[in-house]
């Protein structure tokens, strides 16, 4: 007993060098071509200077070790086993009487625990350092203005509106429609903003009718509005305002990808674009991704073995390993027309997260009975 838990150490020892090595080469080798791509885009840009397209790159870099993570654990666990049982390791522990099962629960933990630290650990990181990144790319990089502009500076918002006591306090909506949305840094402006006013059962209360908003902290500011009720001469110009509980960075990450967002702050995001009228979809997609990581990173180690613990003498190593590096590029392809597939609402966001990685450890878990028991 003592024997096996030595042997599993030893093996997820070697798991973890080889994952780690091949996770920072091809994390090094993607940034490289990501650092080459935003040189060619700056070369129009005399403002982007060698040292900001510098600053880009490394703030893109845990993004992109997070995106590398699952084929470096199926690479690197491809070479340890590889080499575990060229140097007859493995045959030497099999013949031993210790089972696959047995010398291969560590380093499946060890990659598990590879993508908790993921998600857990490196998505917050990763989320603030890949928004910064994105804010420096459109201010420097990119021709428009940033995701409002990308709208035609239009804008449609839905919140939580507290109604007034003539209708006894009841939570309503509000659905606010503006037209030259302007972001300049932590202030959003529009001009011409209607303001639909619905109470909870989606009956129109009131019209709010304004020259100009201002989102400020905790309330929209409207200038020069007038209110438009049902059967009510309409009311003059003056100055209102409309409690909210959008900021301008909540309005800006709406539109922003999700991967600027993590995981501890998903959850209470997703419900406030479900409140504001936003879609929610990307967001939750992301969410499942992000769960789904840990055993993601375990089904790669188990395709790693399985692809590559074939003893040498039997011949056919090379195709047995090529394999494995198709078999893990087929499960990338599938999660990628999966989350497309989900985020056209053809199939349930749980399902395009979660569906590929438990096919793949099927898979896995399939060709590993057939090796090793069949």
């Amino acid at each position: 007993m003592n024997f096996a838990v030595t042997l599993s150490f030893y093996i997820a020892r070697q798991f973890a060098l080889a994952a780690t090595a091949m996770l920072f080469a091809l994390s090094g080798l993607v940034a490289m071509f990501d650092f080459i791509e935003l040189l060619r885009r700056s070369t129009s840009r005399p403002d982007a200077t060698f040292a900001l397209v510098g600053q880009i790159a490394g703030l893109r870099l845990p993004y992109i070790a997070m995106e590398i993570l699952p084929f470096a654990i199926l690479l690197g666990g491809i070479l340890c086993f590889w080499r575990l049982t060229r140097s007859s390791e493995l045959i030497v522990a099999r013949a031993a009487g210790i089972s696959a099962w047995e010398f291969l629960a560590a380093p499946t933990l060890c990659a598990a625990l590879f993508g908790v630290a993921a998600t857990a650990a490196i998505s917050p990181i990763s989320s603030i350092m890949l928004a910064r990144a994105e804010a420096l790319d459109n201010t420097y990089l990119r021709t428009n203005g940033g995701p409002l502009a990308l709208n035609g500076g239009e804008l449609w918002l839905r919140q939580s509106d507290r109604m007034p006591a003539s209708t006894r306090g009841t939570q309503g909506v509000a659905i606010i429609h503006a037209h030259g949305v302007e972001l300049r840094g932590k202030t959003l402006t529009a001009q011409q903003v209607s303001v639909f006013r619905l109470d909870s059962g989606d009956r129109l209360l009131s019209r709010i009718e304004a020259a100009r908003a201002t989102l400020g902290t905790g309330e929209w500011l409207l200038e020069s509005a007038r209110t438009v009720r049902p059967d009510q001469a309409p009311e003059q110009l003056r100055n209102l305002t409309l409690p909210t509980d959008l900021t301008v960075g909540r309005v800006q990450e709406s539109f922003a990808s999700p991967d600027t967002l993590s995981v501890w702050a998903l959850p209470d995001f997703i419900g406030l674009l479900e409140r504001s009228g936003f879609s929610s979809i990307r967001h939750r997609l992301h969410f499942q991704a992000l769960l789904a990581a840990p055993l993601l990173a375990a089904t790669m180690s188990l395709v790693s073995a399985g692809f590559s613990m074939r003893p040498a003498r039997r011949g056919g190593v090379a195709r047995m390993i090529g394999g494995g590096v198709a078999t893990g590029f087929a499960l990338f392809l599938v999660s990628k027309i999966a989350a497309e597939l989900g985020q056209s609402g053809a199939i349930p966001v749980e399902l395009a997260a979660w569906a590929p990685t438990l096919s793949g450890l099927m898979l896995a878990v399939a060709l590993l009975l057939h090796t090793e028991d069949g």
